[in-house]
């Protein structure tokens, strides 16, 4: 008889800059190599990665999905980095199938790669690339709520041995990122974003993270576009699943050029 599949978290990560893929020092990078030490071994990753919006969910069914070079001006190396994971076409309709048995409308896309909000911190979290992963998008103009209720109706996946990995950015205001030194000190805007965050996961206080745009101090500033925290509210959902009900755990938290806040958390 084949052993049940290990629970695993539903899990919010900051992938920050293309650069954390080969910045070595940061903490940001170092946090990333050791993640997969503290998880049980996942049957599959769905990355919901800030870098695929589109008007309804939708999930890759690439069977060998490309590495998507989504960025431009960086250095060469990075463009030579590539994450030859597997696909999961079965995890793929497994998802579809959970987002329209809770009547959320989804295609399926059967030539989606890996962005860099997927491949980033798989490549350091998961090196050997021999875990199957797939992705699903983010609908930016639905907001908080609609990504916390998407993540509920994936909760089962958890018990299936599936890692739900939200990939975004705790802040993301990048016409202030750019230009800055790598030792520039962190703004009250952003420090002050990022411990209300962290305080509203550790308390379990759901509906505030959900309403962050009106209660977290300085929202809009951290978040012009709010693409980069729906990832959140997606494992936030997936961590709650129908009871409504979780506690978070904050796995991480620094900064890259005193901008982004790399926190990373873990629900469920």
């Amino acid at each position: 008889m084949p052993l049940k599949p290990t629970p695993m978290p539903a899990l919010f990560v900051s992938h920050g800059s293309p650069m954390l893929a080969v910045e070595k020092d940061a903490p940001g990078h170092r946090f990333l190599e050791g993640l997969a030490a503290s998880l049980p071994r996942p049957e599959g990753i769905l990355v919901i990665s800030a870098h695929w919006e589109t008007d309804k969910a939708a999930v890759s069914l690439a069977t060998a999905p490309d590495t998507i070079h989504d960025f431009y001006g960086f250095p060469r190396q990075l463009y030579e980095l590539t994450y030859p994971a597997a696909g999961s076409p079965s995890l793929a309709q497994r998802t579809a199938d959970l987002l329209k048995a809770g009547g959320l409308p989804t295609t399926l896309d059967e030539s989606r790669g890996l962005d860099h909000g997927a491949w980033v911190p798989l490549l350091l979290a998961y090196p050997e690339a021999d875990i199957p992963v797939t992705q699903l998008s983010v609908q930016t103009h639905k907001g908080p709520a609609h990504h916390r209720a998407l993540g509920r109706l994936l909760a089962p996946l958890r018990d299936e041995g599936i890692l739900i990995l939200g990939s975004g950015s705790l802040t993301h205001d990048l016409g202030s990122f750019r230009g800055q030194a790598p030792d520039a000190p962190v703004p009250a805007w952003v420090s002050d974003f990022a411990d209300w965050m962290a305080e509203r996961v550790t308390s379990g206080d759901n509906d505030a993270i959900e309403d962050y745009r009106e209660k977290a101090p300085h929202a809009a500033r951290n978040h012009p576009t709010e693409e980069h925290l729906l990832p959140l509210h997606v494992a936030l959902g997936a961590g709650e699943g129908p009871t409504g009900k979780t506690h978070g755990e904050v796995l991480h938290r620094s900064y890259d050029r005193a901008i982004l806040a790399l926190d990373a958390y873990a629900f469920g």
